[in-house]
């Protein structure tokens, strides 16, 4: 499957970080990562099927599950536990390459999604769990509300 110019520069980049860190992007997983990349709002796994099933005939839930597991691995896509759906990571858009707590703005009316990269929530986060004895390895923030667009 081909994509836009712009998505396939992303999953250039996004192959090329892989490959630094001893992974591999397959076509499998470099179609799901692009689907996500260019869906408009967060995709589903069974949206992710449907959509590969145009495109590798009779792909099965284990195969994008799998797909899945592995760009959440590598840091490529998020997973948003409200909506249950992924999202492409907006810093390998611009071809950085490393991790970051992420911090999502999810509207309530329309389900748009805005990624944050706060350091400042980062570090509270983590000064908040060493208080309580608690190294942090990772952290999601999912905060619900009204984006600009819909705000009354």
């Amino acid at each position: 499957m081909r994509f836009d110019p712009k998505t396939e520069a992303v999953l250039d980049r996004a192959s090329a970080a892989c490959g630094a860190r001893g992974a591999q992007l397959t076509p499998l997983r470099r179609t799901v990562l692009g689907l996500v990349q260019q869906s408009p709002t967060p995709i589903g796994a069974y949206a992710l099927l449907d959509q590969l099933k145009g495109d590798r005939g009779a792909a099965a839930p284990p195969t994008v599950y799998r797909a899945l597991d592995f760009l959440l691995a590598q840091r490529l896509v998020h997973r948003l536990e409200k909506l249950n759906a992924f999202v492409a990571c907006h810093v390998h858009e611009c071809g950085s390459d490393h991790d970051h707590a992420a911090q999502f703005l999810i509207c309530d009316r329309c389900g748009a999604v805005t990624e944050l990269e706060e350091p400042a929530i980062t570090r509270a986060v983590e000064a908040a769990a060493g208080r309580a004895g608690f190294h942090a390895t990772r952290a999601t923030i999912e905060v619900e509300g009204t984006c600009a667009r819909c705000a009354p």
